[in-house]
C-alpha cells in the first residue's frame, strides 16, 4: 500500500498525468510518518470479528459522531471561505 503512495509523491502527486490520488493531503502525512516510524501493513478482512480492527472500527465511528469536528482543510472548504467567495 504504501509503495502507491511513494509513486504518487515521486510524480507530484498524480496517479497519471491528469488525476490526483483522492486524499493526497493525507497520504503525505501517513508517509511523513512512515520515515519516522518502523511501520508495517497488514491487510485485516473488515467487520469479520478481528478483535483489535471491530475496536478501531468503533473508535473510528465513535470520533466521526463528535459535534465541532476540526475542518479536513484537504477535504472541505472552511465556511468563511465559502462566504467569501459569495461577494
Amino acid at each position: 500500500m504504501k509503495g502507491w503512495a511513494v509513486r504518487w509523491r515521486s510524480k507530484g502527486w498524480k496517479r497519471t498525468q491528469t488525476k490526483s490520488p483522492v486524499n493526497a493531503d493525507l497520504w503525505q502525512q501517513l508517509l511523513s510518518l512512515c520515515e519516522q516510524h518502523q511501520v508495517e501493513f497488514q491487510w485485516v478482512k473488515g467487520h469479520s470479528g478481528n478483535v483489535e480492527n471491530e475496536r478501531c472500527d468503533r473508535l473510528a465511528v465513535a470520533a466521526a459522531k463528535q459535534l465541532n469536528l476540526p475542518i479536513d482543510e484537504g477535504y472541505e472548504v472552511p465556511q468563511v471561505l465559502q462566504q467569501e467567495s459569495l461577494f
